[in-house]
């Protein structure tokens, strides 16, 4: 989980570089969006793979996957090339990140799942501070390649572990799930399902770029494509936000996509907007990193205090006043310090709600179908991040050609996250598990990484 945390914060400040390289700066939207895409199949793969036999051959697999993928992308002579490279990585990312949450739930006692993703959050705060830098002299240096291949030979060795020591090992999913655990509703999703979800994920990202006929045919092909296949790969009832583990799903949905959309925003405001140094940007990168992986910390000392669902809504609560102090940033008489803090505020609201959303989904969850609980939550994260940041794009875009201030087109961006995020804080009741306590567990701030597009 450390060098995945180093991979994903290491390359993405370079695929610009890599897109210019390439004489590919107009596909530079799909350069970006095919890793979250991706993940949406990749975490379907490794969510049905777990059900069947265990996490450990998933995980194997997307970290052996992740290893070629590198290559792939360090190799290529066109942008489509690295386009292909970064979709194939995402899923890999997808099998790895629900292969993880998968085998805590199946191999873990309760008792200690706590401790097993304190550590998942724990490895990625040395590679928020390291690896974008680093990263960044190894491409002046050399070239953005070197980096590629440097992550693809140190992600070398979690493969070679993978490969050695959970081989032939007998799959025990759900091992320790105390019998009577409430079950998830649904049936498992389709393969072909998770397919044209993740291809029209990655088409709306691409169609909403820019502003012209082809791009507008692309986005809506992509939403249709949206609307038609996502029921398939979510518990029913989701979109109703149906008590137990659809209201769940839900929920990670709108936190990830208003977060991660904020975290779209705001470097950008502050870079073109406002004119800071880039220096600046990267501190808001470093303080998110490290207010996530705090409040991961400490909502896991709060076991057996607070419900799991307060946190939740605690967490919405603490990213709606982060939303409010970024839209404020638009003034220009407010320091430009003050949108860093944002990003801060929002990243310690999630690490409250986000670990807490994957408890919860544990608990609504029998053991044998944890493994499509995760694939569900990875795949509700990555939507959510898709369509919040393509509506929250869409916006920006058309406010942006109505005006050469680009500060009202951010503003109204900003506020656009104000119904996601209220809508998290209202229904986290529906959330609740009725028939146990509280569960406690940190995880790690990926989505990000995963998946999390940053």
């Amino acid at each position: 989980m450390f060098l995945t945390g180093f991979a994903a914060l290491a390359v993405m400040p370079l695929l610009p570089v890599a897109a210019r390289d390439l004489d590919g700066v107009g596909l530079y939207p799909l350069v970006a969006g095919a890793f979250v895409a991706a993940s949406l199949l990749g975490g379907v793969l490794g969510g049905t793979w777990a059900d069947r036999g265990g996490a450990r051959r998933p995980l194997t697999a997307g970290v052996i996957l992740t290893v070629a993928t590198l290559l792939v992308s360090a190799t290529s002579t066109t942008v489509w090339q690295l386009v292909l490279g970064r979709f194939t990585d995402g899923i890999a990312a997808g099998l790895v990140a629900v292969s993880v949450n998968a085998a805590i739930g199946q191999s873990y006692p309760e008792r200690l799942r706590a401790r097993a993703l304190s550590l998942m959050s724990a490895c990625w705060i040395v590679p928020s501070l390291t690896g974008p830098p680093l990263a960044g002299f190894v491409a002046a240096s050399w070239s953005w390649r070197a980096v590629f291949f440097g992550v693809a030979g140190l992600t070398l060795i979690p493969a070679a572990a993978a490969v050695l020591l959970l081989r032939g090992r007998a799959a025990q999913p759900g091992a320790t799930q105390e019998p009577g655990g409430p079950h998830a509703p649904g049936r498992r999703p389709a393969l072909p399902a998770a397919v044209a979800v993740s291809v029209a994920a990655a088409l709306t990202q691409y169609g909403v770029s820019t502003w012209n006929a082809w791009h507008a045919v692309c986005a809506s092909v992509g939403v249709v494509v949206l609307m038609t296949f996502t029921p398939r790969l979510l518990p029913p009832h989701t979109w109703r936000a149906g008590g137990g583990l659809p209201a769940t799903v839900l929920l990670r949905a709108l936190t990830s996509g208003a977060f991660f959309t904020l975290e779209a925003f705001v470097p950008l405001m502050l870079s073109t907007a406002r004119h800071v140094p880039g220096v600046v940007t990267g501190f808001a990168f470093t303080g998110a990193a490290l207010a996530w992986a705090g409040a991961s910390w400490m909502q896991g000392r709060l076991q057996n205090r607070v419900a799991r669902h307060r946190l939740v809504a605690i967490g919405a609560g603490i990213m709606a006043a982060a939303v409010a102090v970024a839209a404020l940033c638009t003034i220009p008489a407010v320091p430009p310090a003050a949108a860093v803090s944002s990003m801060a505020m929002a990243a310690f609201g999630m690490g409250l709600a986000t670990p807490s959303l994957t408890l919860l989904s544990l608990a609504h969850t029998s053991a044998d179908r944890q493994g499509y609980a995760s694939g569900a939550m990875q795949t509700s994260q990555n939507l959510g991040q898709t369509l919040v940041l393509a509506v929250a794009s869409a916006l920006f875009t058309a406010l942006s050609s109505a005006s050469t201030n680009r500060l009202p087109a951010f503003a109204g961006a900003f506020a656009l996250l104000i119904l996601p995020i209220a809508g998290a804080a209202c229904l986290a009741g529906r959330t609740r598990v009725t028939d146990a306590g509280p569960h406690d567990a940190p995880e790690l701030p990926v989505a990000a990484a995963e998946g999390q597009l940053r």
